[in-house]
């Protein structure tokens, strides 16, 4: 009976499979690579598109915040228009009260009392002045007192003045009654010192 040696035939076949599986081996190696690449591709293409995404969004971000700093920025020169036109109307109101004021000083004013300055400040009148006697300044406050344009009379200082000399310096206060002072009230106070040569009158106990 004849001998077949299979061993060379076996060789033979291993090498194949070897070979067949070192070339499916390196297939899968290539095609590892090439996910690998194409997906390193993709996501460096995803990230370039975030972070021009994120720009656009920074940018517009920066233009929103140059808008509305100059709509704060609007918004505040809208008020103060407002406050200045608020002041010019409360001072276009109180034109008139403010002359009857003065012309009410006048008429309040006693014989032997002459002012020699008059300071508001909001609705506040401080009188400075001389009267011929203390009783001259009561007068004076009693008239201020009964008046239709002012209230409130306080005497802060009287002083009798000396060396023999017959009268008496003094400072007092009132207050403006009236439409303006009204209006003046609610709001913040707005300090205004006016000086005017002081109403007289004739002099005579």
């Amino acid at each position: 009976m004849p001998r077949i040696n299979l061993l060379p035939w076996r060789d033979e076949e291993r090498k194949e499979r070897k070979l067949k599986f070192l070339i499916a081996l390196g297939g899968a190696a290539v095609g590892a690579c090439l996910t690998a690449f194409v997906g390193y591709l993709m996501m460096d293409s995803m990230v370039s598109a975030q972070e021009a995404r994120n720009q656009r969004l920074n940018d517009q971000i920066v233009e929103l915040d140059k808008q509305i700093e100059k709509i704060n920025s609007l918004e505040a020169d809208k008020a103060r228009f407002i406050a200045r036109m608020e002041v010019i109307e409360k001072l276009q109101r109180s034109r008139p009260e403010i002359v009857h004021v003065f012309d009410e000083i006048s008429k309040q004013l006693p014989d032997g009392v002459y002012l020699t300055a008059i300071t508001q400040t909001g609705s506040r009148l401080k009188f400075e002045g001389v009267a011929q006697s203390s009783t001259r300044v009561s007068a004076f406050m009693r008239n201020i007192d009964g008046s239709s344009y002012l209230k409130n009379p306080e005497l802060d200082i009287v002083e009798t003045k000396k060396n023999n000399v017959q009268g008496a310096t003094f400072i007092l206060f009132a207050e403006q009654a009236g439409a303006a002072a009204a209006e003046a009230e609610p709001a913040k106070p707005r300090k205004r010192t006016q000086t005017t040569p002081a109403p007289t009158t004739g002099a005579g106990l």
